[in-house]
């Protein structure tokens, strides 16, 4: 779950006026989910005209990656699973690459074929036992990267089981900041932020010159932020895993998923990954959660230009090497 409730942007409206400059902001939802657009435009029609732009790229992509649409080629893809390949765009074609790229990276923690998943966990009030071993075993049956076929030549793609599917919900959004904040900046825009529920691509400085302020927010107390971090032409992302869970023997089994295993990761609350792209960050928060606080921490410690800060499930926070919080005081 990518909740913008831990990640809050914070800029300085008086440097409106000083600096004869606009920040126009815009909530709305899509992709199914709340995305939060802001800009610093010379007018605000100016600033809402370079918002519209941004949408059209996000429902673009959205249309792309889909698997709701029955027209959209991954729909296409997952309907040929086991029958034949499908030619793609070279887009979504590179987007499943570095997908797959990103799996073998941590190991199958991240898995776009996660999709294929079968439904064994609830986390509602309708699930009142644990799933079987034999049940969860089954579920994750069908998973598995190494069965993605891509075809570099012909860019088609080729899901090699019968009832395999792919799914962007750890990935697309991040991708489709990217993509927003990528087309703003070559229209001149000098400055924003896309925040998609919680996936956040900025760049450029407030109006005052000053950073981009991301609050960090404690997962168990919404009110209270921890620490403020400045971003400045980088993604934050922040991934929490607290509010859908089940209890069965008192162990608490929370809604992300290992995809090789069948099993709810256990032990974080919320990870948060500073990076250069919100769909690098998107996908390393995920896999984070299903490693685990120690492997996952050594694993970020290990990528250039990447850093983290680990919520565990006793409330500690914990960061990657070259994380230095400022801690602020809460009234």
């Amino acid at each position: 779950m990518k909740n913008n409730i831990f990640c809050s942007i914070v800029f300085l409206i008086n440097s409106i006026a000083v600096f004869s400059q606009n920040v126009v902001h815009e909530t709305m939802t899509l992709m199914g989910s709340r995305f939060d657009i802001t800009v610093v435009s010379s007018t605000k029609l100016e600033g809402e005209s370079y918002i519209k732009t941004a949408v059209y790229e996000i429902k673009r992509i959205e249309n792309l990656i889909s698997s709701w649409d029955s027209k959209s080629q991954t729909s296409q893809i997952i309907r040929n699973a086991g029958i034949k390949p499908v030619k793609v765009d070279n887009e979504l074609f590179q987007l499943i690459k570095r997908s797959i790229n990103i799996s073998k990276l941590t190991n199958g923690a991240f898995d776009i074929s996660y999709a294929s998943m079968d439904k064994v966990w609830l986390f509602n009030e309708k699930m009142t036992q644990m799933p079987s071993e034999e049940e969860i075993k089954k579920s994750v049956s069908k998973v598995g990267y190494e069965n993605i076929i891509l075809n570099e030549k012909d860019t088609t793609v080729f899901l090699k089981q019968e009832g395999m599917k792919i799914g962007f919900g750890a990935i697309g959004k991040g991708y489709a900041a990217d993509k927003a904040k990528g087309l703003l900046m070559s229209k001149g825009v000098t400055a924003g932020i896309i925040n998609a529920s919680g996936d956040l691509a900025t760049w450029g400085k407030q109006p005052d010159g000053k950073d981009w302020m991301v609050g960090i927010v404690n997962p168990l107390n919404k009110s209270h932020i921890f620490s403020w971090m400045p971003v400045y032409d980088s993604s934050v992302v922040t991934s929490g895993n607290y509010e859908k869970y089940v209890k069965f023997n008192d162990k608490i089994y929370t809604h992300i998923i290992n995809p090789k295993t069948g099993y709810p990761a256990t032990g974080i609350l919320s990870v948060t990954i500073f990076t250069k792209f919100a769909e690098l960050a998107d996908a390393l928060a995920t896999s984070v959660f299903v490693m685990g606080k120690e492997t996952g921490l050594d694993f970020i410690n290990q990528l250039e230009g990447v850093e983290c800060i680990i919520i565990d499930e006793n409330n500690t926070i914990i960061t990657s090497k070259n994380i230095k919080l400022n801690p602020i005081k809460n009234d």
